[in-house]
């Protein structure tokens, strides 16, 4: 059982009650990860506090993280779950996933059951065929068995310093491509200069900025990557920040000039 808490601006408590002192200590080193707690985006701040896009949201709001998942391998898992569906069918995928082929253990005080992922090792021995009675599509239960068998083997180690390797080995499965591998590394490895770029929440952010504001207009993949190229080393979490409601009207429009 591991519990957070913010007490005082510049400081965050973090404690685990289970029934090992090693296991806690992990629990609260990953937590760590989750919540960036130890990141410093001083260096951010500095650079993109006057932006005309992204400045009112990084000055109001200097403490916004990229979310991230405490094992990147369940970031790879739910990101091929999430392709091309919508979110709320996605997750209900993922919660049988939890449910049926999950990991489960009781609570701290045992009043309850706690599900959580299952293992890289289990799904890499599912038949794609049960997970498409979960709902998920055919392609993309069969890449996610074969990037689950990927993992589990070591061949694509998610914890390495230099990630580009296990990019690569992914990147070979048939349906995984650059936005897979993206969310992964934004989400699951902490990398603030990658960009899902073909989210299509970007591709409609762009988009509008490129046609003076039509809602239904939507740009591609390499007109996202242009459009943020000015973020270099700080993409993923400039696009946050983007998104957050305050990168409207003439901020886009200025940083699209930039960009252009």
């Amino acid at each position: 059982m591991v519990r957070a808490a913010q007490p005082a601006a510049d400081r965050v408590v973090i404690g685990a009650r289970g029934a090992a002192t090693d296991l806690c200590e992990e629990a609260i080193a990953r937590v760590r990860v989750a919540f960036g707690v130890d990141e410093s985006l001083r260096g951010f701040y500095e650079r993109f506090r006057d932006d005309p896009l992204i400045g009112p949201s990084v000055r109001s709001r200097p403490h916004l993280r990229v979310t991230r998942r405490v094992d990147p391998f369940e970031a790879l898992a739910w990101a091929i779950c999430e392709q091309l569906i919508e979110y709320e069918r996605a997750a209900g995928i993922e919660r049988l996933i939890v449910w049926r082929l999950g990991r489960s253990a009781p609570s701290w005080d045992g009043t309850s059951t706690l599900h959580d992922l299952p293992t890289a090792a289990t799904l890499a021995g599912t038949a794609p065929a049960l997970l498409q009675s979960f709902d998920l599509g055919a392609a993309r239960a069969l890449s996610l068995v074969r990037a689950s068998g990927e993992v589990a083997s070591g061949r694509a180690d998610l914890w390495a310093a230099d990630p580009e390797p296990a990019w690569r080995r992914l990147r070979a499965i048939p349906g995984i491509g650059s936005w897979t591998i993206a969310v992964l590394a934004l989400h699951g490895q902490g990398r603030h200069d990658v960009l899902p770029a073909g989210d299509l929440a970007y591709i409609k952010l762009v988009g509008r900025a490129l046609a003076d504001g039509r809602p239904s207009a939507r740009a591609t993949e390499e007109e996202v990557l242009d459009y943020f190229a000015a973020y270099e080393g700080w993409m993923g979490l400039a696009g946050i920040h983007a998104l957050g409601g305050l990168a409207t009207g003439a901020g886009a429009a200025t940083r699209f000039a930039a960009a252009a």
